[in-house]
């Protein structure tokens, strides 16, 4: 946790982790990367000793290369010491021996890894890699250790696009920009050929016919298309063209090469997500190359990547690519200022969350975020409003963005700074633009305006990032191209990101980005300076890659003492340190007994069905009115609302407290009305009306609806807890706003109740009824027995109490059947404190004699969010019972074991048929 500044350099290796360490400070363990460590320490001392046993060529370059006074911006040390380690371990013997003793991927050709973290100028080092086999091979074309033919694979269109730097003949080829070449070896140099693709030019088949073999786990050297083999000749001339259809022995660079990896043994059936679909990229990149080898004969694969790792599911960052020979990772690029400094959020003046950090550090894996943008059932409407905490955040983050382009503007820079948002899915992503596109975030200044704001919508990026000019074969019908309309609008989407800050571009005027996923590699924008993580983060890879896509500098100025100036980014809920992970070695303890879990057949009479209910909506009256003798307060907790935080900067991993920065909400204008804030309550509510039910004119509503905002935020039904701040008008006007989703919810409710009539049931479109039946089999460690009176082979218990619970269920003459509701589904959705939660009760019950069904919680105390989930299960047990079509349904809380019986009885045959005859 100490930092001291000393000689020399960091050993190559990453960090991981230490075993149940959970402090946001965690030192970590250092994995270091041997094969790089003693690599180094020899290419070291062939640099000293002059380069011996490398070519009259190879030596020119070096030379040239390391003379600063060739050009204005030397090469940084880190793209030196990557084209050297390349060049030792080709020409020289010690070098070749070490090759040898690489195990590579297990493919027919070899492959060297470079490892550069992201801004540490990868493109210059294809560059080098490129001149360095190109002037050698000229310079002696029976020299088998070099090409003169290169094939560059790009991740995607727009890094195609910009790779095209390459090609020695291009206007403004980095042969020329940076100088790589001395001015008499370009003749030589340009006779070579460079052809840069996609890898999505590499397929050979549909990408329906690709997806099922990959499925099946197998791939055919030729597929057939239209009945006719595609043999290899007719690949060859499709993915490579006129320009190396002829070449021999290719030279192949992988940009972003951790796309490029083969399944084999290690490949693990645990992948989800953007890993799951990574295998088709796989697949196809290296099933191409392979292909190319087997027609053409590869010389040589280089590998470029800032995070060269194979995804293998959870702890998939430990699995580096084992043949990576040179490692300048994040924490070298950080420190030697090549990067900006990331800047994460520590402390803040509100209440810390568990592991005594701030509620800001990682924003997702508060509960309450979570759980409202996590929702997958139902519709979520892009109106909702953000919880609290989100809202609270981008309040902050908002202010600390506005400070930041006023600063620039004071300065003559017109390009304005960039946030962006990584959300968790495409329905997060559309209610944070609608929060934005409607000012419902506090702090404007342009993050607001629709000309700065861009929701990429990634499915149309990829579309557009996949094109390939001319790849596919006339007659393949099973890949049908998209309708030109939206080619051109996912082709005008692709351009705009990839031109982010770029003057006179697309993207010139942008400066608020809101993402599904971590953007593209084709992200290189340098005004990068704030950036809000609202997703899940389970690994410090996807932290390093998100980060990375801000990390790069907006300028590589030296000052007088030789070094970069520090530059920035400030980060909200991207927890960019360690992480806590299940340690997968050592002596551990035998596992616990597993028990699996599953619906039994022969207990099918036993199985219970029940309405899959996505909302429900209510039938307004004319008229909106709020019953306020009875409405209750609404509490804000200041120490729950966060108006400032201190921000450190990560250096090697850990916070450094001497390079921090506090942002605040003290700069929001005091001149803001109240009016503004009752206007964006009533609107936002307003903009629910097509789900709520109301089915009046957008006049009439806002007319009635905007003074009961009014009436409520100047009564004193908003109670501000410990009395803080009730004598401070501004700082009582910035907690109403930080609070807004709050009062919304909360005058909602009330409204709804004193307004609306029977209400309707929504169901789930694609599962409108679910079933016991319907649950798949899961294995627990957990104690549990088998259940005679359930559907599902046992009951699972949480607690000693829930296992009394159960016991007395089997036992009792009232019940029919029941269920522990685990792996179920059946949630009821809530609302508290201004979030959307998932309300999922103990059991399900049912009674015999009546055929009706009991919905029991089990609790040990009354509070006011189990107050708040009663009323949800008994709306939602109304709302089921006014359907008719699920039996009738009750709902009851046992708070302790003695009670259970009474409760049973109460709602069995007799006590049911004594509440209707009292109804009636």
């Amino acid at each position: 946790r100490d930092f001291e500044l000393a000689d020399g350099r960091r050993p190559a290796g990453y960090m991981r982790a230490t075993p149940g360490a959970k402090g946001f400070d965690d030192p970590g363990i250092f994995e270091p990367i041997e094969a790089v460590n003693q690599i180094r320490a020899a290419v070291a001392a062939w640099r000293r000793e002059g380069y011996p046993g490398a070519t009259m060529t190879s030596r020119r370059l070096l030379e040239h290369w390391r003379d600063d006074k060739q050009r204005q911006q030397r090469f940084f040390f880190c793209q030196l010491e990557a084209i050297e380690t390349l060049m030792w371990l080709v020409e020289t013997p010690a070098g070749a021996a070490w090759r040898g003793l690489l195990q590579g991927d297990g493919g027919p050709f070899e492959r060297l890894a470079a490892k550069l973290a992201t801004g540490a100028g990868k493109t210059i080092v294809m560059a080098m890699i490129i001149a360095w086999n190109f002037l050698n091979k000229a310079a002696n074309p029976a020299d088998e250790r070099f090409s003169d033919s290169a094939l560059v694979v790009a991740p995607g269109l727009t890094v195609k696009e910009r790779l095209q730097v390459l090609r020695p003949a291009a206007k403004d080829s980095y042969y020329t920009v940076f100088n790589i070449a001395p001015a008499q070896m370009l003749p030589r140099l340009r006779r070579g050929k460079v052809l840069i693709c996609n890898w999505h030019a590499l397929a050979w088949d549909s990408q329906a016919r690709l997806d099922a073999k990959v499925a099946k786990g197998g791939l055919r050297s030729v597929d057939k298309r239209r009945g006719r083999a595609l043999g290899g000749e007719a690949y060859i001339r499709r993915a490579l063209g006129p320009e190396l259809a002829a070449a021999r022995g290719l030279l192949v660079i992988n940009d972003e090469a951790h796309h490029a990896w083969r399944l084999g043994a290690d490949a693990r059936p645990d992948l989800k997500g953007a890993d799951k679909d990574s295998v088709a990229t796989a697949t196809v990149w290296m099933g191409g190359l392979d292909k190319i080898n087997k027609q053409r004969g590869v010389l040589r694969c280089f590998d470029l990547s800032a995070t060269p790792f194979t995804p293998v599911g959870r702890g998939g960052e430990a699995n580096l690519f084992n043949w990576v020979v040179s490692d300048f990772g994040l924490n070298d690029a950080i420190e030697s200022g090549l990067v900006k400094t990331p800047r994460v959020a520590m402390r803040d003046d509100s209440k810390m969350d568990q592991q005594s950090r701030s509620r800001l550090y990682h924003i997702y894996n508060d509960s309450e975020v979570k759980d409202d943008l996590s929702r997958a059932g139902g519709r979520v409407a892009e109106t909702e409003p953000l919880p609290d905490l989100v809202a609270n955040a981008y309040a902050l983050l908002g202010s600390d963005w506005l400070e930041t382009r006023n600063a620039w503007r004071a300065g003559g820079q017109q390009i304005p700074p960039v946030m962006i948002t990584v959300a968790n899915n495409i329905k997060t992503a559309a209610r944070i633009r609608y929060a934005f596109e409607q000012g419902n975030i506090t702090v404007d200044g342009g993050l607001c305006d629709k000309a700065g704001l861009l929701h990429i919508d990634s499915g149309a990026l990829a579309k557009a990032e996949g094109a390939v000019e001319g790849a596919l074969a006339s007659g393949d019908k099973d890949r049908r191209a998209p309708a030109k309309k939206e080619k051109q609008a996912a082709e005008r989407l692709r351009r705009k990101v990839s031109s982010v800050g770029v003057p006179g571009a697309p993207g010139e005027r942008v400066c608020n980005v809101i993402s599904v996923g971590m953007l593209s590699e084709g992200w290189d924008a340098k005004n990068v300076t704030h950036i809000m993580g609202l997703r899940a983060f389970s690994s410090q890879l996807l932290c390093e890659q998100v980060v990375g896509r801000g990390l790069r500098r907006t300028s590589y100025d030296v000052g007088e003492d030789g070094l970069l100036r520090p530059e920035y980014v400030n980060i909200f809920g991207v927890p960019f340190t360690f992480l806590p992970h299940e340690d997968d070695g050592g002596n551990l303890p035998p596992p616990p007994p597993v028990t699996r879990i599953e619906a039994v057949a022969e207990k099918r009479r036993h199985a219970i069905r029940w309405p899959n209910v996505a909302r429900i909506e209510y039938a307004f009256k004319p008229r909106l009115e709020v019953n306020w003798e009875e409405l209750a307060a609404l509490t804000i907790d200041p120490y729950l609302s966060i108006t400032a935080a201190e921000l450190d900067a990560i250096v090697a991993g850990k916070p450094h407290p001497v390079v921090r920065e506090t942002v605040d909400l003290e700069r929001i204008d005091g001149n803001t009305r109240l009016q503004t804030i009752v206007f964006k309550v009533a609107r936002s509510i307003y903009n629910n009306r097509g789900t709520d039910g109301w089915r009046g004119d957008a006049y009439s509503f806002l007319a009635q609806l905007i003074p009961l905002i009014e009436r409520f935020i100047h009564s004193d039904k908003i109670v501000i807890k410990g009395g803080l701040f009730n004598g401070e008008a501004k700082k009582r006007k910035i907690l109403i706003m930080l609070n807004m989703s709050a009062i919304i919810r909360h005058v909602w409710g009330a409204t709804r109740d004193a307004s609306t009539e029977d209400p309707t049931l929504v169901f789930d479109r694609e599962n409108p009824v679910l079933s016991t039946g319907d649950m798949r089999p899961w294995h627990t460690t957990k104690p549990c027995a088998r259940a005679d009176k359930s559907h599902i082979s046992h009951c699972v218990y949480d607690s000693g109490w829930e296992a009394s619970e159960a016991y007395a269920l089997e036992r009792s003459e009232y019940v029919a059947s029941f269920v522990k509701n685990d792996h179920i589904g059946f949630y009821v959705f809530y609302h508290f404190n201004g979030v959307v939660r998932k309300y999922y009760p103990d059991f399900i019950i049912r009674l015999a004699g009546c055929g009706e069904y009991l919905v029991l919680e089990v609790k040990g105390q009354k509070n006011a969010e189990q107050e708040t989930k009663a009323s949800a299960i008994a709306a939602w047990c109304e709302a089921v019972n006014l359907h008719g079509g699920f039996g009738r349904w009750h709902a009851a809380v046992s708070y302790h074991p003695s009670d259970l019986a009474g409760i049973l009885s109460a709602h069995g045959p007799v006590g049911n048929a004594h509440a209707r005859s009292k109804a009636a």
